[in-house]
């Protein structure tokens, strides 16, 4: 699935925020999806805000904010780590090709 992220993303894309639990098993398909997609993501798009937020007890969460100030998110929690990069590809308008 890492090979969906091996791209530049759309220039509306402004920023990515993925928001999770460190420990809380809700969050281990997107600790997992961070794990192995991070380093693909930022070196494809060097320049984009990627913030990983860790806190005990917080739902898995991504969001994303495009421009003029419009942000989406999807929910990802209690999600396997295939279906985690599905709905963030999803949510950043990317899909396979």
């Amino acid at each position: 699935m890492s090979s969906i992220f091996a791209r530049v993303f759309p220039p509306a894309v402004r920023e990515v925020r993925i928001l999770m639990s460190q420990t809380g098993p809700g969050s281990s398909g997107t600790r997992e999806f961070i794990l192995a997609n991070y380093p693909v993501i930022k070196q494809n798009n060097q320049d984009l805000p990627v913030l990983i937020r860790e806190a005990e007890g917080t739902p898995a969460r991504a969001f994303a904010r495009f421009e003029r100030g419009v942000e989406k998110h999807v929910e990802l929690e209690n999600l396997p780590s295939s279906q985690v990069a599905s709905r963030i590809a999803e949510l950043l308008g990317i899909s396979k090709k």
